[in-house]
């Protein structure tokens, strides 16, 4: 995680941002405060990320890379404005002992790129480049299942699609294609829809530990169907991250452990 001591929105690079609307830099880091104890109080370690003067988007470190155990492939920012982030990333991770592949095509880590217990969902549409899924396929050695973002409210697969262990998602259907749709229908028929309103406070953008999901706290519907499907929902507010179409998984970048691939044919 990185603390988000220079977070602002003074250029708009989604349909989120607007700069004539002032940051509460305070409340977003009481916020950002809050969130990060509420992994640890779930028994989770917490590293931390060194903020940088003039990168305002590096609070979102799930865009800076994708891990699984000592393999990393590393970020390539669509946006000039955030391309300093990656070698940050980059740094930090390697100083931790994990192999960091660098990219040749555009991707954005963790914000298209979710660990599906031996498999990658990747999405491609607005930031990240169809071509990434390639690589990702060449550095993990796992099956990766493309899907196409079509709404541009929806501009990361984690604003619209949320892992809560390896054979249950939460996601909102029309922000995809109809063949990524039926994709996901047919490799997840139990998985939780999600409505558009809690969609739009960026509820399926969350981190579930496999038991607890920490998710944002306006999305109640969101809440009550995880609840009902046998997981314990975790409501924090990151409602000032929300200025920047940011949430709970954007200012998270998750370690993930391996796993074998072929519980998935």
């Amino acid at each position: 995680m990185c603390r988000p001591e220079h977070f602002s929105v003074h250029y708009s690079i989604n349909v989120w941002m607007d700069p004539s609307t002032p940051v509460n830099v305070d409340r977003a880091l009481t916020q950002w405060d809050d969130l990060r104890a509420t992994y640890e109080r779930l028994g989770h370690r917490v590293h931390q990320l060194d903020p940088r003067p003039g990168l305002p988007d590096m609070v979102f470190a799930a865009n800076g890379a994708f891990v699984v155990g000592d393999r990393a492939l590393g970020a390539r920012f669509r946006e000039l404005v955030r391309a300093d982030e990656a070698p940050a990333h980059r740094s930090w991770l390697e100083a931790a002992g994990v192999a960091v592949t660098e990219p040749v095509a555009v991707n954005e880590g963790e914000g298209d790129f979710a660990w599906a217990g031996g498999r990658i969902l990747a999405g491609a549409g607005f930031r990240s480049d169809p071509a990434a899924h390639a690589e990702l396929a060449a550095v993990f050695e796992v099956p990766v299942v493309p899907l196409e973002l079509v709404d541009p409210r929806f501009y990361h697969l984690d604003t619209a699609l949320a892992v809560l262990d390896a054979t249950t998602i939460a996601y909102y259907p029309p922000a995809f294609s109809p063949a990524s749709q039926a994709l996901l229908a047919g490799l997840f028929p139990e998985a939780i829809v999600a409505t558009e309103a809690d969609a739009l406070v960026l509820g399926l953008n969350a981190v579930s530990d496999g038991r607890h999901v920490v998710l944002a706290a306006q999305a109640h519907d969101l809440a009550d169907a995880v609840d009902r499907a046998g997981f314990e929902p975790i409501p924090v507010d990151v409602s000032e991250l929300l200025r920047s179409g940011g949430g709970v998984k954007c200012a998270t970048l998750e370690l993930h452990a391996p796993t074998i691939a072929e519980e998935h044919p």
